[in-house]
């Protein structure tokens, strides 16, 4: 069996790719019948799979050492002609939605490719497609930068990652060094990223007007496909957040406080949940993936065989280590119908929050991978997500052989980081819009504004003194902000479905995973808010609904008796 190591990587020949989709383009605009078209639909598919598998090759292999020069040049190259591809891409776009066979094609296909064609059609031009190439070259400045940190902790070297243990240590004093020292870093370089953020949004603005659009604001939601909601929906959604859950997410941490003995919470501090220590994996990386094995086998025929294919081929890379990019992501190797699952294992119980939440998405893609086109082998991102934190929650009857002793008190510290994540999220989302309705901005102003957002979102920080953090600099470390412009409130709206999914399970609802299968197998087949409605759950967007789940999950909580764990 082929496993990725061995999976070829050949840079794609750009000017032959070319010149074969565009022949493809001219004889799918010529062709006289539908079959025809069809069969060239099928033919172009195959080329854009061939580029993709290429791209995301390099994109992983660069991610998993940023210092291999071969993969940065790869990565580089890769910067510089993704948008060539996406002109091509567009241009089919362009031919689909004006077909003489249009009807007939989208009984075929569904009108989720003809939406997705129609929004992508909006958002090129070859007028910016050195702007595009600027915009990619930032974001992988951003991935450099963010990765090279090498920080000196206790006679000892570690990157981020490696560094989040000690802000979770029971000795207070080593916490607020820990903590310091993974903010000093940011500060050390913090002209450095306001820089690349700046270039950033400035170069996205000026694509947005060169397109004719009034902001990035609007760009940015057709580059989201966004379909059946808008800017003032979110924004509404944002102020339930503000209503309903910052008192509950504030209540958290005063419990959190109690649980300590502190008679406030100060940042360094957050990260730590209980007197007794956080729950922990009571094993090693190597433990924790047999015993991911064990549990996804036990969970459904479906996620068995899944896991089974990861693990088989080799599509997990899952520790930390000197010189890989931070954080963690799942993506999808096309000519190989295969995931890959990327993270940075530190020993905290955010290793198993990975095992499950990137295997959600992993799970998806793979219930996915036979779809023709490529369009509906992922959803958009909100979507994605509720596929992710609903699979944190069906695990949850394995939490006992990953933590033992301590499964309840993280079940406790799961579902209320959950919730309290919530206002986070929609602060990362309201900063971002008024970032792009003032471009004009200044770094000094930008921090100025996420400080106030903060407030308002997150009035329990106490920064403690903190000058680069009192300053407005703590957004610096959301990757989302410069890599993924609007990809945040996506993780609020798939948590409150999530949420559905958890209470279902709990009471252990027949249909409950069936749902969630039905969900991942559709694809991206419908927009988000058709597939809630597939998937039998109620629209985020609806207050009823929110109220619904806080009702559910704070009586939850209340329940336990957090003081005894």
């Amino acid at each position: 069996m082929t496993t990725f190591k061995e999976f070829a990587y050949v840079r794609p020949d750009l000017k032959s790719f070319k010149i074969n989709f565009s022949e493809l383009l001219d004889q799918f605009e010529k062709a006289g019948s539908l079959e025809i078209q069809c069969e060239i639909i099928n033919d172009i598919n195959s080329l854009r799979n061939d580029f993709d598998t290429m791209w995301n090759l390099a994109h992983i292999r660069h991610t998993i050492d940023t210092k291999n020069e071969y993969y940065e040049k790869e990565n580089n190259f890769f910067d510089e002609t993704v948008p060539e591809f996406q002109e091509l891409v567009n241009k089919f776009y362009g031919l689909i939605v004006n077909s003489k066979f249009k009807t007939e094609l989208q009984a075929k296909f569904g009108k989720q490719f003809f939406n997705i064609a129609e929004m992508n059609v909006k958002t090129f031009d070859p007028i910016i497609m050195d702007d595009l190439k600027e915009e990619n070259r930032l974001r992988s400045e951003y991935v450099k930068l963010s990765s090279s940190a090498i920080i000196e902790f206790e006679g000892k070297e570690y990157n981020l990652s490696g560094l989040t243990p000690f802000t979770m240590s029971d000795d207070r004093d080593v916490r607020k060094k820990a903590t310091n020292a993974f903010w000093g870093f940011f500060e050390k370089n913090s002209e450095k990223f306001d820089e690349i953020y700046d270039k950033l949004v400035k170069v996205r603005t000026t694509i947005a007007k060169k397109l004719g659009y009034k902001s990035f604001v609007e760009l940015g939601y057709l580059r989201m496909q966004r379909f059946d909601y808008n800017a003032e929906s979110v924004a509404q959604f944002r102020d339930m957040i503000h209503k309903h859950i910052v008192p509950i997410a504030n209540k958290l941490r005063e419990r959190q406080a109690r649980r300590l003995g502190l008679d406030a919470l100060k940042f360094y501090d957050n990260s730590y949940q209980f007197k007794t220590g956080n729950a922990t994996p009571k094993g090693s990386p190597d433990w924790i993936v047999e015993n991911g094995k064990a549990m996804y086998e036990q969970l459904s025929p479906e996620t068995g065989e899944f896991f089974n294919f990861m693990l088989d081929k080799n599509l997990l890379d899952l520790v930390n280590k000197k010189g890989k990019a931070g954080g963690g992501y799942c993506t999808y190797i096309a000519n190989e119908k295969a995931p890959f699952i990327f993270s940075n294992f530190n020993g905290t119980s955010h290793d198993i929050d990975v095992l499950t939440h990137e295997a959600g998405h992993a799970f998806q893609v793979f219930e996915s991978r036979n779809f023709d086109i490529p369009e509906y082998q992922w959803p958009t991102y909100e979507a994605c997500e509720i596929h992710s934190m609903s699979m944190e929650f069906f695990t949850w009857p394995w939490m006992e052989t990953f933590f033992k002793e301590d499964a309840e008190k993280y079940k406790f510290t799961h579902l209320s980081s959950a919730l309290s994540f919530l206002p986070y999220g929609a602060s990362v989302d309201e900063f971002q819009h008024l970032v792009y309705d003032n471009p004009e901005m200044t770094p000094k102003e930008r921090r100025s504004a996420w400080r106030e957002i903060e407030k308002k979102y997150l009035p329990h920080i106490d920064y403690d003194g903190n000058e680069f953090l009192e300053s407005g600099g703590m957004w610096q470390k959301q990757a989302h902000i410069f890599e993924m412009p609007f990809y945040y409130i996506d993780y609020t709206l798939a948590q409150i479905c999530a949420f559905q999914f958890w209470k279902k399970s709990q009471d252990k609802e027949a249909t409950a995973f069936s749902d969630y299968l039905r969900l991942c197998r559709a694809g991206g087949s419908r927009s988000f808010l058709e597939l809630v409605d597939y998937a039998n759950l109620k629209s985020p967007f609806k207050e009823e609904s929110l109220q619904a789940v806080l009702s559910d999950v704070e009586g939850y909580l209340e329940t336990v008796d957090d003081m005894a764990l």
